[in-house]
């Protein structure tokens, strides 16, 4: 069984590498998408300061619905162009969102919730869902974090199967 540890002390370019290392690990001999987003959600809530949600939405017809998540209670089901996750979703772009209330239709699940990224899951140019990460913090996420959380995205995206999940 893997832990994750707390990325505490490093550049945050060194913690991306390092979870990547630690999920490599998670998704060694499992190829099953839902179980290796499950350890994702888990490993990233836990080992990443100042989150208080974690979680993957699966695309469905048109729009995307919940999957594994770590935090509060989270919305079920998002229209494609709405809201960040859905923005996102819809333009195959990583969205970095400093400050949720000026975006505009966004989506409040946690009123804690100050910030937001979310990265899109596109694999052999089909959009499978996004990864959505929220933080009471103001402007948390930046540019080494889409990276990172690109990379994680990739690794996933190359490592598993989403066919039982695709909508």
């Amino acid at each position: 069984m893997h832990a994750p540890q707390p990325a505490g002390g490093l550049p945050k370019t060194d913690v991306y590498v390092e979870l990547k290392q630690q999920l490599t690990g998670l998704l060694e001999g499992e190829p099953d998408g839902l179980p290796n987003c499950a350890n994702a959600t888990a490993l990233l809530y836990h080992a990443l300061p100042a989150l208080n949600w974690v979680g993957f939405y699966f695309l469905r017809a048109h729009e995307l619905v919940l999957g594994p998540f770590q935090g509060k209670i989270a919305c079920v089901r998002i229209g494609l162009g709405t809201g960040v996750c859905g923005t996102a979703a819809e333009r195959r772009q990583t969205l970095i969102v400093p400050d949720v209330q000026e975006f505009p239709g966004h989506i409040a699940c946690d009123a804690a919730s100050r910030s937001e990224i979310v990265v899109p899951m596109v694999k052999s140019g089909h959009l499978l869902g996004v990864l959505d990460i929220d933080s009471p913090e103001l402007d948390r996420f930046d540019r080494d974090d889409a990276r990172g959380l690109e990379a994680l995205v990739e690794l996933l995206l190359e490592r598993s199967e989403f066919d039982r999940l695709a909508g």
